[in-house]
């Protein structure tokens, strides 16, 4: 198949799977009369694990790994499960910080008045210089 009929198989972009091929994620065959990529149903099926792998917010060089354990079929699920454990902890800080920031803001809007004065707490705190 061609890199259009491939991204659409997969919900990717055209630019994306290009993306992915430029930086070897997948290695479609070029064919040589027309020099166009020819996608075959496994490299569709990395472009789909690639996919969903990123939609569960693993960056490009964890793609990377997870695709070399996905295509290793001697691989240890200990592996696997190791980097996904790393991803859940990495999500856990990230949602810490998320609520810490709606706290916050929360407390702001709080305190804001909300009315056609001048003074506003919300304000004052974004101009505030002090990087704590």
């Amino acid at each position: 198949m061609n890199i259009g009929e491939a991204a659409k198989k997969s919900g990717l972009t055209v630019k994306t799977v290009r993306y992915y091929d430029e930086i070897n994620l997948i290695k479609p065959v070029k064919n040589k009369a027309t020099n166009y990529r020819q996608y075959t149903d496994a490299e569709l099926a990395k472009l789909q694990f690639i996919g969903k792998a990123r939609r569960f917010n693993f960056s490009i060089k964890e793609c990377k790994e997870l695709l070399s354990l996905y295509e290793n079929q001697n691989r240890s699920s200990k592996e696997v499960r190791n980097l996904t454990l790393t991803k859940i902890s990495e999500i856990d800080v990230k949602l810490n910080e998320l609520e810490n920031l709606r706290t916050q803001l929360s407390h702001l809007v709080n305190c804001c008045k909300g009315n056609e004065r001048p003074e506003c707490p919300i304000i004052d705190e974004l101009s505030n210089s002090d990087l704590n």
